[in-house]
């Protein structure tokens, strides 16, 4: 399951975003917005996280004008790990190496084709462990010494 949240500067793509997943049959929960009307980016990015925190979701995309808003709210989540991603390549790094659980895609960046790609890549890849899971439990660490 994967929650997909926008502003209203990211909500054309995520609506894109959505054809796409419901063409694959890949499940997703829209947590808003509906609309193009002005809205604040931490309202979506703050319900994506909680979906993914309380297991209903165990990815999640969100998009507004950079994508940049987005995954620092995110990041203020435990257990989340959000990257800003801009193409395919760093979509394969993301997972592959730092199991990013949630993306944040520019919507005045980005074509529906490349964050098409970008979200296929991401999904398609495993994450490698060894090395790369012992870097992820130095994450978890710090976030149990930061995060109260």
């Amino acid at each position: 399951m994967i929650a997909i949240g926008s502003d209203h500067g990211g909500y054309k793509l995520k609506e894109e975003i959505k054809r796409y997943l419901d063409e694959k049959g890949i499940e997703y929960i829209d947590c808003g917005t509906d609309s193009e009307e002005r809205t604040d980016y931490p309202i979506y990015a703050k319900k994506v996280a909680e979906e993914i925190q309380s297991k209903r979701a165990e990815r999640g995309i969100l998009v507004c004008r950079s994508g940049l808003g987005m995954a620092v709210v995110a990041n203020k989540f435990k257990g989340i790990r959000a990257a800003s991603v801009y193409d395919e390549e760093i979509a394969k790094f993301a997972k592959s190496d730092d199991n990013v659980n949630v993306i944040t895609l520019g919507g005045d960046y980005l074509t529906t084709n490349t964050a098409i790609c970008i979200i296929r890549n991401w999904l398609g890849t495993e994450f490698k462990g060894g090395k790369y899971q012992e870097r992820i439990e130095m994450i978890e660490e710090i976030e149990k010494e930061n995060m109260k």
